[in-house]
């Protein structure tokens, strides 16, 4: 196959969603509809560039739509397309695992863990 479209599934997957701002930017749309600043605040420590970057990625990919207000100041929202909300089960086994994880090897090493 071609490297937009690898044979292995799970390459796949990570070609979709690989990297940690694009995993977050899913994450954060989950709750719905998002402006730039509010997804850029959520995220933190994330720069404009990157942010905008992966937004278009994931509009590229079918994981997002961007919709524009004509209006002044201009209006941009982010949404997730059914395709994007289709991965929540993916984060959220990525989630349960990171918790299971934490967990041993907290236990592990003899640390105490402060729940969040």
């Amino acid at each position: 196959m071609s490297e937009y479209m690898p044979e292995k599934l799970a390459e796949m997957t990570l070609k979709m969603i690989g990297d940690r701002w694009k995993v977050l930017i899913i994450q954060n749309l989950m709750d719905g509809t998002k402006r730039f600043g509010e997804l850029k605040k959520e995220l933190g420590d994330i720069t404009q560039k990157v942010l905008t970057s992966n937004l278009r990625l994931l509009e590229e990919k079918g994981i997002l739509i961007r919709k524009v207000y004509a209006q002044i100041p201009p209006r941009v929202d982010y949404t997730l397309t059914q395709l994007g909300y289709e991965l929540k089960p993916v984060i959220d086994s990525m989630i349960e695992w990171a918790e299971e994880y934490r967990r041993s090897m907290a236990k592990m090493l003899n640390i105490e863990l402060i729940e969040e």
